[in-house]
């Protein structure tokens, strides 16, 4: 792949992960405080195991772009 492409594709990667990492943390704290009232937290839990399956994606992701450009 062209070096400009792999530098686009690494910049949105980037940020594919800084929002996934945003949304897995607010899911965090939600399952958290649902928890501490203790209502149920199975849903919510739920999709927070999917907002860390997709965080873990985008991070193998940057991860491999990093690789192919040498960083």
């Amino acid at each position: 792949m062209h070096r400009k492409m792999l530098q686009d594709h690494l910049a949105a990667a980037e940020r594919h992960l800084d929002e996934a990492e945003c949304h897995a943390a607010t899911q965090r704290e939600h399952v958290s405080q649902l928890k501490r009232d203790g209502l149920d937290a199975a849903e919510p839990a739920r999709l927070l195991a999917e907002l860390e399956e997709v965080l873990a994606l985008h991070l193998a992701d940057r991860d491999r772009l990093r690789k192919e450009l040498g960083l």
